[in-house]
């Protein structure tokens, strides 16, 4: 039923509330399996039904472990409260359901933006086999749904829609799709650019260089791999959630890790140099067996014109398109 308590704030789960970086979390996936290997309770707070205008729509989610949250839902208006309803939720278990803004009976919490956010808040311990499943179907690559009344929750897999809800007798039961991935291949300052920004914008980033150096690049990227590109991408896997964009500025690597790309149905492929090698490069790939429908997809001239072209103007504008190509993965059902 409805937690009808009046709300009181409570940011202590906010770690760093000062500066709201846990908002940049858009999967709680990877805070979860943290707190699942410490052995730790988490609670999950889910975003189920939006009401008007609002910063996220529904499926957006929370997760709070001990004094940390990841995730945000309307940009510090309710956040702090939701943080304090997750604190009594870890400590009794009793899911809360929570209705902010219009026709809230909350009347001293209001939305900026004027609309209505309904949120579950529920307890996930660490032993279940629901949050191990969603880890373990994470790690594989795999599409899969939440299934939850608050107390009784299970994993299944297979495509549904994003987010479907009951009200009474409440459920709800929320996709997941594979995490973002970009594969770069390369070693110059544009494509070390590229992997960079993206690993900072939450994308799971890999970075192939062939024969490159033994160290790892100078910032985090979720793998770094020397051998050759189709031997990468073969171990690597390929689906709609990931992009490729090859940049080593060799026909041996970039011709075959784009067909293997396109092949694989990734959702982005693109490969960088200059526009007079164009022609060739097409020509080459059609002789490889590449078909009409796969060529179309190629972006030979990748990013957005006008941006410049210093390393970090580049990976901005391709990084702008590679959010554009798999935003519709994560909408589909």
């Amino acid at each position: 039923m409805l937690h009808d308590n009046a709300p009181q704030e409570d940011d202590s789960l906010l770690s760093g509330a000062d500066w709201p970086t846990f908002g940049w979390a858009d999967d709680v996936r990877p805070a979860l399996a943290l707190a699942v290997a410490a052995n730790r309770p988490a609670a999950l707070a889910t975003l189920y039904k939006v009401e008007g205008s609002a910063p996220r729509g529904p499926g957006a989610q929370m997760l709070f472990v001990g004094n940390s949250a990841s995730g945000y839902f309307s940009g510090d208006c309710i956040e702090g409260d939701v943080a304090g309803h997750a604190r009594q939720v870890l400590a009794d278990g009793q899911p809360q359901r929570l209705h902010y803004g219009m026709g809230s009976p909350w009347i001293d919490i209001r939305l900026r933006c004027g609309g209505a956010l309904h949120v579950l808040v529920e307890r996930v311990l660490p032993g279940t086999a629901a949050a191990t499943d969603l880890i373990a179907k994470a790690q594989a690559r795999q599409v899969c749904t939440w299934r939850s009344d608050g107390r009784a929750q299970d994993v299944i897999g297979g495509e549904a829609p994003l987010l479907s809800f009951s009200e009474e007798p409440f459920s709800l039961s929320r996709r997941y799709d594979p995490s973002r991935r970009l594969i770069v291949t390369g070693g110059d300052p544009g494509a070390l650019a590229l992997a960079r920004l993206a690993s900072e914008a939450g994308f799971e980033t890999v970075l192939v260089r062939p024969g490159g150096p033994h160290t790892p690049p100078p910032f985090p990227v979720a793998q770094y791999l020397r051998e050759p590109v189709n031997a990468a991408l073969e171990q690597l896997g390929l689906d709609r959630w990931t992009a490729y964009v090859g940049a080593t500025h060799e026909d041996e690597h970039d011709l075959g890790g784009c067909l293997a790309a396109l092949r694989g149905r990734a959702g982005y492929v693109a490969m960088i140099g200059a526009r007079s090698r164009a022609h060739g490069r097409l020509a080459a790939l059609e002789a490889a067996g590449a078909t009409s429908e796969e060529l179309e997809r190629l972006r030979l001239s990748p990013g957005i014109p006008g941006l410049g072209k210093a390393p970090w103007e580049v990976a901005t504008g391709i990084l702008a398109e590679v959010m554009q190509s798999l935003n519709p993965a994560r909408e589909r059902a």
